[in-house]
């Protein structure tokens, strides 16, 4: 049953929740994708980010992949070392500023960029079929995505700025948070996926 966008919710069905939803498409798409990196080439899932990161730049930094793929450093810092004890990536230092390094593919790196990225364009291209040529222009080829991640963290960003509980650390203002409504009864909840 879909809900009805007009009226103030009341309640709330787990399964019809956009951010829900949208949260189990991207781990079915990660499931799908794996099935190429992990099976083919023994890459988990930060290692596969940092390698085609890195492979889309002739130098690329450890902070332009935090930024890029939305891990947290210590992820990303973990792919690295991961994909340098594998001869993948190598790290060089950055003429102008000696502290940062710069990271770029090995040979072996390039041989497995070469092979990965069609296979798995290819795959984004059999996920994407099922779509109509219009939908699909507005998922890939528009603002869409970057729309909606834009306005939520705009709005997570200007709710954590207009707090009064500024700098607190999001236990101790949980204990003030509403309880939840209690119209949401237990059944409606999915326990195997988290948002």
């Amino acid at each position: 049953m879909a809900r009805d966008l007009t009226n103030p919710a009341v309640s709330l069905l787990l399964t019809d929740f956009i951010p829900f939803r949208l949260n189990r498409l991207a781990e079915a798409v990660s499931q799908n994708l794996s099935s190429i990196y992990r099976d083919r080439f023994g890459l988990e899932i930060p290692e596969w980010r940092v390698l085609v990161t890195v492979g889309e730049r002739l130098d690329c930094t450890a902070q332009h992949i935090v930024l890029s793929t939305r891990m947290h450093k210590t992820r990303v810092s973990r792919a690295v070392a991961s994909l340098r004890k594998r001869k993948l990536i190598q790290r060089a230092s950055n003429s102008e500023d000696g502290r940062e390094m710069r990271l770029r593919l090995t040979k072996a790196g390039e041989r497995v960029y070469a092979v990965l990225v069609p296979l798995a364009l290819e795959r984004e291209r059999a996920l994407l079929s099922c779509l109509t040529i219009a939908s699909g222009r507005l998922l890939h080829g528009s603002d869409t995505i970057r729309r909606i991640a834009g306005a939520g963290r705009r709005g997570m960003i200007g709710r954590l700025l207009a707090s009064p509980n500024r700098g607190q650390s999001p236990r101790s203002t949980a204990s003030r948070m509403p309880a939840p409504s209690s119209n949401v009864r237990e059944s409606q909840l999915s326990t195997r996926t988290q948002t």
